[in-house]
C-alpha cells in the first residue's frame, strides 16, 4: 500500500523525527458445547500463534515496512499466552554500530541499540481465555508497530488483518513529535490521511462494517471493525451446526453475538 507524501520535495533538516504507531487489538471468539472442547481450543489457539509463528508474522511485518531488525526476544507462557518484542531500525545497522567500549575495548552487544530504538519496534501479546458458565472463548491479540523517520507502519495493515483473520478488530493510529524542513519549518505529519480506512484493501472494506472515531487536529485516527457476515460454523469448536438441534443452534448464535457486540461496543449489555 503506497503512503502517500504530503510534498514529494520535502527536504528535511537532519533525521525525520516523526513517530508513527498502529496498534491493534485482534479478537477471535469460539463455542464450545462441552467445558473440555473450550480448554482444547484454548490448547489449539495457543499452539497456532505461538512465540515462534508470532516470530515469523512480525518478521515479515519488519520487511514490508522496510525495516531492519536488530533484535528478537520472545517466550511462550506457562499455561498459555505468547510475547514477541522486535527492535527495528530505519537503515541497516552495522556491526559497528552495535558496540559500546568498555575499558579500551569494543563490545559486542545489542543493548546498545535499545537506547536509541526505543520508538522502533514491533511487539506482540496474546491472550486466550474462556469461562466455564456461557461456553464462549476468547483469543485477543495485541500488536505494535511503531516506527520512527520515514518507514510507515500503515504499510503492514493488510497483511496484520489477514494474518489472523480476526472476528473482531480495533485499531489506532497515530503521528507524533514533529520533524524540520532545511529552512527550520516544522512538519507534524509527513504524509495524507483522513481515516486508517484509507488504507484498508477493498477486500477487507467489504468483510467487515467498520466505524471510526478521529481527532484529525491531533493526528489520532481509531477504526473498529466487525465481520459483516454470521456463519455459525465459523465459531463452533469441536461440532458443527448440522449436528444441531434448531433450538441449539438458536441458542449458540445468540451467545455468540451478544460476545461480539460487547467487546465491539465495549460494554456489558443485556441479552440480544
Amino acid at each position: 500500500m503506497e503512503i502517500k507524501p504530503i510534498n514529494k520535495k520535502l527536504k528535511l533538516y537532519g533525521f525525520n523525527n516523526l513517530t508513527k504507531t498502529l496498534s491493534f487489538n485482534f479478537y477471535d471468539i469460539a463455542y464450545a458445547v462441552e467445558h473440555e472442547k473450550n480448554q482444547e481450543y484454548i490448547s489449539y489457539i495457543d499452539e497456532e500463534y505461538n512465540a515462534d509463528r508470532l516470530v515469523n508474522i512480525l518478521s515479515q511485518v519488519a520487511k514490508i515496512i522496510g525495516a531492519h531488525v536488530l533484535n528478537i526476544a520472545n517466550t511462550d507462557y506457562d499455561p498459555q499466552g505468547a510475547s514477541v518484542t522486535m527492535l527495528v531500525a530505519e537503515n541497516q545497522v552495522t556491526s559497528k554500530d552495535n558496540v559500546l567500549p568498555v575499558d579500551g575495548e569494543e563490545a559486542p552487544g545489542p543493548s546498545i541499540v535499545a537506547g536509541h530504538l526505543d520508538k522502533s519496534h514491533i511487539t506482540v501479546h496474546t491472550y486466550p481465555e474462556t469461562h466455564p458458565d456461557d461456553g464462549i472463548s476468547t483469543f485477543r491479540a495485541d500488536i505494535d508497530v511503531s516506527t520512527c523517520g520515514e518507514i510507515s507502519p500503515l504499510k503492514a495493515l493488510n497483511y496484520l488483518i489477514t494474518s489472523f483473520e480476526p472476528d473482531i478488530a480495533m485499531i489506532d493510529y497515530r503521528v507524533r513529535g514533529f520533524t524540520r524542513d532545511v529552512k527550520g519549518k516544522k512538519y507534524f505529519i509527513d504524509h495524507k490521511i483522513n481515516s486508517i480506512q484509507n488504507y484498508l484493501s477493498a477486500k477487507i472494506k467489504e468483510d467487515y462494517q467498520m466505524i471510526d472515531v478521529n481527532i484529525y487536529q491531533e493526528k489520532i485516527f481509531h477504526t473498529k471493525m466487525i465481520l459483516k457476515e454470521f456463519d455459525l460454523d465459523r465459531y463452533l469448536f469441536g461440532t458443527e451446526k448440522k449436528n444441531l438441534f434448531p433450538r441449539e443452534k438458536g441458542k449458540m448464535k445468540k451467545r455468540i453475538k451478544k460476545e461480539m457486540y460487547e467487546i465491539f461496543y465495549g460494554k456489558n449489555m443485556v441479552d440480544i
